[in-house]
């Protein structure tokens, strides 16, 4: 388990702040972990999929659907947050939007070819330690970098 270092809000208020949840898409070949990473709309950065809170979903639903119109993947989605990281989200004002983002693990089954957002993203599968290095938010580098979806063997 990861422990959570504490969130940076950069001087938002709690009422300020809002509430995403992410999807870390990963699948595991030859006994590597890779992590499926996309590209934001605007900046073109590497991200991973992530949306608003939906209606009548879990948050690993919400993940989950996110994923689909995102990245077009499918599969199946760890009910159990990974981690929170914090990014401030480009809303076109004159501040940005700080979001806190609750990350959920989805293993992948399914890789679309087209999918709701195909046309406006690029996708790439990733090792973790390059993935980490991707990404922009420190505390989203950290998740990932630490992430093994691999099972341990327990002790008898």
């Amino acid at each position: 388990m990861v422990k959570q270092p504490p969130l940076s809000l950069n001087g938002a208020r709690k009422g300020e702040v809002r509430t995403q949840f992410a999807a870390l898409c990963y699948r595991v070949r030859r006994g590597k972990v890779q992590i499926l990473l996309i590209t934001s709309r605007g900046s073109k950065r590497w991200i991973v999929p992530k949306g608003w809170p939906m209606d009548g979903k879990t948050p690993a639903a919400s993940a989950a659907l996110e994923a689909w119109e995102e990245a077009g993947v499918t599969g199946k989605a760890a009910q159990t947050c990974l981690g929170v990281y914090t990014y401030d989200k480009d809303v076109g004002l004159e501040d940005d939007l700080p979001c806190v983002v609750m990350l959920y693990p989805l293993e992948v089954t399914a890789l679309a070819k087209k999918y709701p957002e195909c046309g406006q993203r690029r996708r790439r599968w990733v090792s973790r330690k390059k993935a980490a290095q991707a990404v922009k938010e420190r505390d989203l580098s950290r998740l990932i970098a630490a992430f093994d979806p691999t099972p341990r063997p327990t002790r008898a």
